[in-house]
């Protein structure tokens, strides 16, 4: 396991550190352009916020292999009168998530109308914010932009936009060989974000597969990035210096994808979706809490990363693991939650699998635990590795 994770998961600090440097030049450009080339006046349209949040394993110290790929929320700026309303209890959206509606209030004035032609939908009888109309938006002004940035940067790099119907577009950056010195070409996705205030933000809920329908346009996904940053701020000063914590889930990541390598469509995908990062994240952050933290000093490695496979051979068995934030009232008091998180219905990520998928994949994670050394030794050579793939 130490020589899988130092030759294969582990990240150079200094190329992740001049990466996550060059990315952040490069979108604080492209997001002030933006920016300026949205202002209008009047409440009439939308705009970008001006600023923009770093979010996921890269800024969290837990990504695997390379450091190319990157998630950035970008805050949009709203009319006002447009107010959130969850509707997991509704019965509404795909199983597993929590998702909100952005709801026009009772009486929206007459001069609201061209906006709200241009970015809502009908939702029982009400206007709802379209998560898909504002991604269509947000791709056109940042491809409008981009002619801006790409002839202040050509000095640095050479920057492109790719765009996918449903998805948030993915800034390609490849710097040039005489500016930086980890000549890394860098994929960064740019998900429009629409604030709720606390640091949380809705975001448009990603389809659950290449050939999924599109989730509901009214219905909004909840990302509660800068919680979990948060969170694990205040594990990193409470657990030993040597703590292993986030060893131990980069590790399970790198399993995960070896054993992936040689599983059989359709459980092949299905793998992957059970056992996302999120739902690991999710395992490692309840596992924690039950302490005590002393028990995670790397010197105890092997029997933490046990104890993660088997909660989460239990989990799946019994379908049942809940957001960590939405309606948690047993995370320590030194971790601030906002109301909407407090009063927010609880939500099984399991629940979008049924039961046989589940008790495969249980299978399958003790059987990847019990053969890990096999596995490691027969999907890590040259033939089987497949290049990572862009976000």
């Amino acid at each position: 396991l130490e020589s899988f994770y130092a030759r294969q998961l582990r990240l150079s600090p200094h190329v992740l550190g001049h990466s996550k440097a060059h990315v952040g030049r490069v979108v604080a450009e492209l997001v002030r352009a933006a920016k300026a080339q949205g202002l209008q006046p009047g409440p009439l349209a939308l705009s970008l916020r001006g600023d923009f949040v770093r979010i996921g394993s890269a800024y969290e110290q837990h990504k695997v292999r390379s450091p190319d790929c990157f998630d950035i929320l970008v805050p949009l700026r709203l009319p006002p009168h447009l107010e959130p309303q969850p509707r997991s209890a509704d019965g509404l959206g795909p199983c597993g998530a929590f998702v909100c509606g952005l709801r026009a209030k009772a009486g929206w004035p007459r001069r609201y109308r061209p906006f709200a032609e241009g970015f809502c939908v009908e939702l029982q009888g009400r206007s709802h914010l379209s998560a898909g109309l504002v991604l269509r938006w947000f791709q056109g002004h940042l491809q409008r932009c981009l002619g801006a940035v790409r002839y202040r940067l050509q000095e640095r790099c050479r920057v492109s936009l790719s765009v996918c119907p449903g998805r948030p577009p993915t800034l390609h950056i490849v710097p040039c060989s005489d500016y930086v010195c980890c000549h890394i070409s860098m994929a960064v996705r740019l998900i429009p974000a629409i604030p709720l205030g606390d640091a949380l933000y809705l975001t448009a809920l990603p389809p659950e597969g290449p050939r999924a329908p599109p989730a509901p346009e009214a219905l909004w996904g909840l990302n509660a990035s800068r919680q979990e940053q948060r969170l694990l701020s205040w594990l990193k000063e409470q657990a030993p210096a040597s703590s292993c914590h986030l060893k131990c889930l980069q590790i399970l990541k790198g399993l995960r994808d070896l054993r992936g390598q040689g599983l059989e469509e359709p459980f092949c995908s299905q793998w992957g979706r059970v056992l996302s990062s999120y739902v690991l994240k999710t395992a490692l952050f309840s596992l924690l809490l039950r302490g005590p933290l002393e028990a995670w000093d790397e010197r105890f490695l092997v029997e933490r990363l046990e104890d993660l496979v088997l909660y989460l051979r239990d989990c799946l068995r019994k379908q049942v693991l809940m957001h960590f934030f939405l309606g948690n009232a047993s995370l320590p008091e030194a971790v601030v939650l906002p109301r909407f998180l407090k009063e927010a219905t609880p939500v099984n990520l399991l629940a979008a699998f049924d039961g046989p998928m589940l008790d495969l994949a249980a299978f399958q994670l003790i059987n990847t635990w019990i053969q890990a050394p096999h596995i490691i030794r027969m999907y890590s050579s040259p033939r089987y590795l497949r290049p990572a793939p862009t976000p």
